[in-house]
């Protein structure tokens, strides 16, 4: 049976692993297994094309190695071409490697309301940006303003995929936060982000990529102001749900998926 597992450097704080053995184990996959695959950046291409000869089906891709992965595909859905990175990589019999971003469309299925229509604040341009921004126009969202904290990179990024450039906090239904502001333990993540702790009030649902042992300041204080949420784990269950539907051909076990990454 198919090995897979996840590609990145450092990979030991993934939650990955414990993620999809509990859905194999929940569907009776029985032979399948998923593991760390700790590559440093100068050996990835050399691992990943031995990983078909080892066994392996198909493996996640965490930073720093996205945008090397999608290099690296014999091909690619136009998704994954157009946000410039991939994060799931299927390995066919003949040894093809398909690369995909289930990054993007992970957000769109974590959102309480269809983003048809939505208007957006998404903080940040790094490559979740990228993959934040293509996800959510290609969904229908009506506007997305994207904020920066260096304009030039948010001005690249709307020049490549669409959106605007704003200086400061908008007015919107979606916040989306995409920086890696509320990484480090201890710190107030406000202090980093272009608005107040009580301004999070003012939006429909606020997403927030950033995972730790508990709730990001900006979850905080959306729940405390009784607004919808989307955290950095379930984004993780999302992407990892398509990747392992992809590599399985069974429905994913959300409910088992979610318990074990939160576990």
């Amino acid at each position: 049976m198919p090995r897979c597992g996840v590609l990145g450097w450092p990979v030991r704080h993934s939650r990955s692993p414990a993620m999809h053995e509990a859905a194999y184990a929940a569907l009776g996959l029985e032979g399948w297994s998923y593991q760390l695959l700790p590559v440093l950046p100068d050996l990835f291409a050399e691992t990943v094309r031995a990983l078909p000869g080892a066994g392996f089906g198909g493996a996640n891709v965490t930073i720093p190695h996205k945008h090397a992965a999608l290099a690296l595909a014999d091909d690619a859905t136009a998704s994954a071409r157009a946000i410039g990175a991939a994060n799931t990589l299927t390995f066919s019999a003949d040894g093809t490697i398909h690369a995909d971003n289930t990054d993007a469309p992970a957000i769109v299925d974590a959102l309480p309301f269809d983003a048809a229509g939505a208007r957006v604040l998404l903080l940040g341009a790094g490559g979740t940006a990228r993959a934040a921004l293509w996800a959510l126009l290609d969904a229908g969202a009506a506007d997305v303003a994207v904020w920066n904290r260096t304009r030039a990179r948010a001005e690249q990024l709307t020049a490549e995929l669409g959106g605007r450039v704003v200086d400061d906090a908008v007015e919107a239904d979606l916040l989306v936060n995409t920086t890696a502001a509320g990484l480090e333990a201890g710190e107030d993540q406000f202090d980093q982000l272009p608005l107040a702790r009580e301004a999070v009030a003012g939006y429909r649902c606020v997403v927030d990529l950033v995972y730790g042992a508990g709730a990001t300041d900006l979850v905080a204080a959306a729940t405390a102001a009784g607004v919808a949420t989307v955290d950095g784990l379930e984004i993780l269950v999302r992407q990892g749900a398509r990747s392992f539907e992809r590599w399985t051909g069974q429905a994913p076990p959300l409910d088992v998926m979610r318990s074990a990454a939160r576990g």
